[in-house]
């Protein structure tokens, strides 16, 4: 388990940094501009400087993990990025969903490994 503990939290990490840092630099190119909502929403997140945002918080996410310090903090801070793409893939733009669901997948094992920090805002507190 610790292996494939450690090929997820690699492939989570370098997948982060990459498409992190892709939102800066444009490196890959990422096809034409959806149509619809979608095209919408990704043009408002663009012109507000959002994207931006959400660069830098995997860009910071996916290095938390590869260099393996503060992995609980690297899961806390690329969670919420998670699930806006599978929100985003759900709702507007069906197509490009597996990638989605591979970090999904990627993130919850490497959740799995660390759940025992995680274990203080699963308690029930009276």
């Amino acid at each position: 388990m610790k292996i494939v503990t450690l090929i997820a939290r690699l492939l989570l990490g370098l997948m982060f940094v990459v498409l992190g840092l892709n939102g800066f630099l444009n490196f890959l190119n990422m096809g034409p501009m959806p149509s619809g909502l979608a095209g919408q929403f990704i043009m408002a997140l663009a012109l507000s400087h959002y994207f931006w945002v959400i660069a830098g918080l995997q860009v910071a996410g996916g290095v938390l993990l590869l260099v393996n310090r503060f992995v609980p903090l690297g899961l806390v801070l690329l969670g919420p990025v998670i699930v806006n793409i599978l929100l985003y893939h759900g709702f507007l733009n069906p197509s490009g969903a597996a990638l989605g669901i591979v970090a999904t997948v990627l993130w919850f094992i490497v959740f799995y490994s660390q759940r025992q920090y995680f274990s203080g805002i699963f308690a029930q507190r009276t």
